[in-house]
């Protein structure tokens, strides 16, 4: 077997579960009503997003990404509507993780990641959302982030990594590990036939760039998403990236 096609069945090994936006919302119903019922006269929709939208899922992360978009005039500040969710699911009964801009849920045996956010005043689809980590907020466009990684032609790179930072317990936010592997692989062929060469140029690139790689929201300049992590948290997935790299076998870096 080639290193390429040992990759390919990593990635149909953690297919992530292949079910239709009807069918969740449908699972979801009662779950949706509840945060209609929280947001009540400020919700303005509530979208599918995140890695099942871009293709780029994995099993094993959260199932599904609900952006949560509220009216420009929602009250608050986003720490406060944050923790406002936060509160209101568990009264819910659920178990609620506070996660960086999202607040995780397990709702009949589906991960769920939802994330509140205020939309811009004006026809755009610009929204601000509140960051726990940094305990800061930041606007962006979800929709460009799904073309960008959709357009990219990166998917089965970005799995790769994915995967890899899963089983290696890595904490790398996907926005952040998405920028690095196109970065990374900007001028390089693609194609599965080009994989295993692919993935270990993402390694050597960790290595060279991500202590001190800026990297940049393509939606908006003012975004610094490598401050997501501390120069400590890139430093740990620096030397995996480093001990990944010198491994003989495809099988002790990803299984």
């Amino acid at each position: 077997m080639t290193e390429n096609q040992y990759l390919l069945n990593i990635i149909n090994k953690y297919i992530a579960s292949q079910i239709s936006d009807m069918i969740l919302r449908n699972t979801l119903q009662s779950l949706l009503l509840e945060i209609q019922q929280w947001a009540n006269i400020y919700l303005l929709d509530i979208y599918t997003s995140g890695s099942r939208v871009k293709g780029t899922a994995i099993k094993g992360n959260s199932d599904i990404d609900f952006l949560i978009s509220l009216s420009s005039t929602t009250p608050g500040t986003l720490c406060e509507i944050y923790d406002s969710l936060y509160n209101w699911l568990n009264t819910k009964g659920y178990q609620v993780r506070k996660q960086n801009v999202s607040l995780g849920i397990t709702y009949y045996g589906y991960n769920i990641d939802l994330v509140p956010a205020r939309k811009q005043s004006g026809h755009t689809n610009y929204h601000s959302l509140y960051c726990r980590k940094r305990n800061s907020w930041m606007q962006t466009n979800i929709q460009q982030h799904i073309n960008y990684v959709i357009n990219s032609g990166r998917i089965n790179e970005i799995k790769i990594i994915k995967i890899w930072a899963k089983l290696h317990k890595l904490d790398f936010p996907s926005i952040y590990l998405e920028h690095i592997v196109i970065d990374a692989l900007k001028g390089k062929n693609k194609g599965n036939d080009y994989l295993g060469r692919n993935v270990m140029t993402v390694f050597q690139y960790i290595i060279d760039n991500l202590l001190s790689a800026r990297v940049i929201d393509i939606s908006n300049s003012n975004n610094i998403i490598s401050d997501d992590l501390t120069r400590s948290e890139k430093t740990i997935i620096v030397n995996k990236a480093k001990e990944s790299k010198q491994q003989q076998y495809w099988e002790s870096i990803v299984w």
